[in-house]
């Protein structure tokens, strides 16, 4: 059963159609990859699906429920977390601090708790750093748990942005290019941990460039062209699509796909 389901969705923008009558589904623990070339809507569909942009047309259901206009912190606590293509990550806090950030949805204290720093508050600190750092290990970041994020390499920038998504325990996760910048090493621990969250049953959701990675991973592929859909379904169906290669991969994509 689909946990998270998009169902004919479009967005203009003075007049041009970004995203026209874009439909998919996702089931728990299900890899889909949306791919295209740059201006191909996916980024924007994205930012339809987490609630930055409102759809012109079109539904969102999230575990059955209608969310198709619900801001994004609404549907951060509905469990559908993101990551962003630029990383958005706070260079000057630690790492374990980045991810107590994400924390925050699930946090019961009020307002007038945290300013007296009640028992309560002290207690829910504890538990919220135990949690930041159980993730860090999750992700390979333990180790730097205590070290400012701007002075990381940019592949663990990268898997610390996963951490502080998951930080509010999502059912759906939508990583917008993960691996964009980086290099094969980083682009193989990313792998390695969006394969970790989906067996955990979290439905991932990814926009990504990389074509090796795209056909390695996914369960299904969603091809979008000027935010149209142009085909979906398995990674072999796809890269055995006319269409899709030669408007999308082109004979070096063609290459790196038939190698996955």
């Amino acid at each position: 059963m689909s946990i998270l389901k998009a169902t004919d969705i479009g967005i203009s923008f003075g007049g041009v159609k970004a995203v026209d009558g874009v439909s998919f589904s996702v089931s728990p623990g299900q890899i889909l990859s949306i791919i295209g070339p740059n201006g191909a809507g996916k980024t924007t569909l994205f930012n339809i699906v987490s609630g930055v942009y409102a759809a012109s047309r079109g539904s969102i259901h999230l575990a059955e429920e209608d969310v198709t206009e619900l801001a994004p912190h609404k549907l951060a606590a509905r469990g559908l977390s993101r990551t962003f293509q630029n990383l958005q990550i706070f260079q000057r806090m630690t790492a374990c601090e980045n991810v107590m950030v994400g924390r925050h949805l699930q946090e019961k204290c009020s307002l007038l708790s945290a300013l007296f720093r009640t028992p309560a508050v002290t207690r829910q600190n504890r538990e919220t750093r135990t949690a930041a750092l159980d993730l860090l290990a999750y992700v390979g970041l333990k180790d730097v748990a205590d070290v400012p994020a701007g002075s990381l390499p940019y592949g663990a920038c990268k898997r610390l942005e996963i951490a502080r998504a998951l930080a509010t325990e999502p059912r759906v996760l939508l990583l917008d290019e993960p691996a964009a910048g980086c290099n094969a090493v980083e682009t193989e621990e990313i792998d390695h941990l969006i394969r970790q969250v989906a067996d955990r049953g979290v439905a991932v959701v990814l926009v990504e460039h990389d074509m090796k990675l795209v056909m390695k991973i996914s369960d299904r592929i969603l091809v979008l062209e000027r935010g149209r859909p142009l085909a979906e379904g398995t990674p072999r169906e796809v890269r055995d699509d006319p269409r899709v290669l030669e408007a999308y991969l082109g004979k070096h994509g063609a290459r790196e796909a038939a190698r996955a």
